[in-house]
C-alpha cells in the first residue's frame, strides 16, 4: 500500500458518510439489528491474508445501516447526546487525518495552541474564573475524575499530606459529600481515585432532585478534616440545578472543596435566558462538562476545569528524561489531563466555537430548551399523561396512566416504532419516560412528529 491508496478509500468512506447523514433525519431512529444478527456477519476467524480496504469499508458501512442507533437524528431524545454540527465533524476528520499526539507542545504545536485557545474561550463563554486551567478528556466521567484528583491533592495538601508522593495509605481520611441524586460517574470517579463509595455521605434532595442547602449545612457541621462536596448542575432526570448560591457559601465556610458536575447543565451559563439556573456556579473550585452534549461536537470530548492551577497540575503532570518540557509560554496538555497519548479532541471544540460564536451557542441552548417545553405542552394536554418535573432546561420526565407497566410499555413501544428514540428511568420510585433534547438539528416539526408518535403508542396501549 502507498499514499495513492488514501484517495479511493477516503472517497468511499465519504460517500457512505454522506449517505448516512442524508438519511439520518428520516430513518428509523433505533438500531434495526441486534447482537446475534450483527455477529453472524461480523464475526469469524481473523483473516490469514487480509481483505481489500474497499471490502472492509463496505462491510462496516453495511452493518452500521442496521446496527447503529441514529443518535445524531433530530428525533433522538434517549440520553443527553448532542448531534454533530457540520463544522465539528469536518474538523474531527482533520484531527484524524493529521493524527497528532496532543500530549505535549513538542509533538504538536498546532494542537497545543488550538486547545489552549479553546480552553480560554470556554472560560469566557461560561464566565468562570479566568485563572482556571482547562483539560480536554474523553467525557464527563474523566472530567470529574480529573477535577476530583485535583481536589484530593488540595484538601490533603492543606493538612500536610502529599498524596502524589505518599499515596493514600496512612493519609488523613477525606470526607466526600454528594447529593442523594448525584450522577453515577461521580461514584465511579471516587472509586478510581481510591476514595471509595461506601463512606460517601449523601445529602437529601428536594422534589426536583436539588441538594438541600439546610441538610448540607447540618451535615458539614458534623464533619472534621479534609472535605470534598460534589454538587450538580443539571439533574440527569429533571434538569434541576443544585442552588449554588446556597451551597457555595456553605462549603466555603467549612473549608471544603466544591466540585460541580455540569455535564450538560454548565452550558446554561452560555444563555442569558437560562443563566440564572447556574447563578454563583463560578464560586466552585472545579467543574466538569461535556462538549459532545450541548456543543454538539463528536465523541469523545469531556472538559475538566479547575480554578486552582497548582493543585490541578500537581495531580496530573508527568515528566521523563526523554520528554521535551514546555517553555517560553508553551503549554503541555499532559499537565492537565490523565492521558499522554491522545487525539487532539479540543480542535473540534475550537472549530465549533469559532463557527457559532457566543450568539450561536446561546441560540442552540435556548432552542433545545424551547423544544423541551413544547414537548411538555403537547404531552401534558393528553388525559392520563403526567409531567413529573418542572421543565426548566432540556429534560422532560413523563409518566403514563400513573402506572409503571404502562409507562414502561410506552417507552418500549416508542422505541419499536422508530419515529423517535427515548429512554426510560425510575424517578423517586416511579417508572418514567425521560426525554432529553440536545441536538442542533431538532426542529419544531420534529417535536410535533415525535410527541404525536408517543401519544399514538400510549392511546394504542390504553385501548388494547
Amino acid at each position: 500500500m502507498g499514499t495513492e491508496d488514501f484517495d479511493p478509500l477516503l472517497d468511499l468512506a465519504h460517500a457512505h458518510a454522506s449517505r448516512y447523514l442524508g438519511e439520518q433525519p428520516e430513518r428509523h431512529v433505533g438500531a434495526r439489528a441486534g447482537r446475534d444478527e450483527l455477529m453472524s456477519v461480523l464475526q469469524g476467524p481473523l483473516p490469514q491474508h487480509g481483505e481489500s480496504g474497499n471490502a472492509v469499508i463496505e462491510l462496516l458501512a453495511s452493518q452500521a445501516e442496521r446496527g447503529a442507533v441514529a443518535s445524531g437524528s433530530p428525533r433522538y431524545f434517549g440520553f443527553v447526546i448532542g448531534g454533530t454540527l457540520p463544522v465539528a465533524l469536518a474538523a474531527d476528520w482533520l484531527v484524524a487525518t493529521w493524527d497528532q499526539n496532543a500530549g505535549i507542545h513538542a509533538t504538536s504545536p498546532v494542537a497545543a495552541v488550538i486547545e489552549d485557545v479553546a480552553g480560554r474561550w470556554l472560560l469566557d463563554l461560561f464566565d468562570l474564573p479566568r485563572e482556571s486551567e482547562v483539560g480536554f478528556v474523553t467525557g464527563c466521567q474523566m472530567a470529574s475524575f480529573t477535577c476530583l484528583a485535583a481536589a484530593r491533592h488540595a484538601v490533603l495538601r492543606r493538612v500536610g499530606w502529599d498524596v502524589e508522593a505518599d499515596g493514600l495509605n496512612g493519609a488523613p481520611r477525606i470526607n466526600v459529600v454528594t447529593s442523594a441524586e448525584s450522577h453515577v460517574t461521580i461514584d465511579v470517579a471516587l472509586r478510581y481515585l481510591g476514595l471509595g463509595t461506601r463512606t460517601l455521605q449523601r445529602v437529601e434532595t428536594d422534589a426536583q432532585g436539588r441538594m438541600r442547602g439546610d441538610k448540607l449545612e447540618a451535615l458539614l457541621a458534623t464533619l472534621a478534616g479534609p472535605t470534598i462536596v460534589c454538587a450538580q448542575a443539571g439533574n440527569v432526570n429533571t434538569g434541576a440545578f443544585d442552588r449554588m448560591y446556597e451551597i457555595a457559601p456553605i462549603t466555603r465556610k467549612h473549608g471544603a472543596w466544591l466540585h460541580v458536575d455540569g455535564a450538560f447543565g454548565l452550558w446554561a451559563r452560555a444563555s442569558r435566558g437560562h443563566r440564572e439556573l447556574a447563578e454563583d456556579i463560578d464560586l466552585a473550585d472545579s467543574w466538569a462538562t461535556d462538549a459532545h452534549k450541548w456543543l454538539n461536537v463528536p465523541y469523545d470530548c469531556g472538559v475538566a476545569i479547575v480554578r486552582h492551577a497548582e493543585d490541578h497540575r500537581a495531580a496530573m503532570t508527568s515528566a521523563a528524561a526523554y520528554l521535551i518540557p514546555a517553555g517560553g509560554g508553551e503549554r503541555d496538555a499532559v499537565d492537565w489531563v490523565p492521558e499522554f497519548s491522545r487525539r487532539a479532541r479540543g480542535i473540534p471544540v475550537y472549530a465549533t466555537l469559532r463557527a457559532l460564536g457566543r450568539d450561536g451557542v446561546e441560540a442552540l441552548v435556548d432552542r433545545c430548551c424551547a423544544h423541551a417545553r413544547q414537548i411538555e405542552e403537547i404531552l401534558n394536554a393528553q388525559e392520563g399523561v403526567e409531567i413529573l418535573n418542572d421543565v426548566v432546561l432540556n429534560q422532560v420526565l413523563v409518566r403514563f396512566g400513573d402506572d409503571d407497566e404502562i409507562t414502561r410499555a410506552v417507552v418500549r413501544g416508542v422505541q419499536d416504532d422508530g419515529t423517535c428514540w427515548l429512554s426510560g428511568t425510575t424517578w423517586h420510585g416511579k417508572a418514567a419516560m425521560r426525554i432529553s433534547v440536545s441536538n442542533w438539528s431538532t426542529s419544531v416539526d420534529d417535536v410535533v412528529i415525535s410527541a404525536s408518535a408517543i401519544l399514538r403508542v400510549f392511546r394504542g396501549l390504553r385501548s388494547a
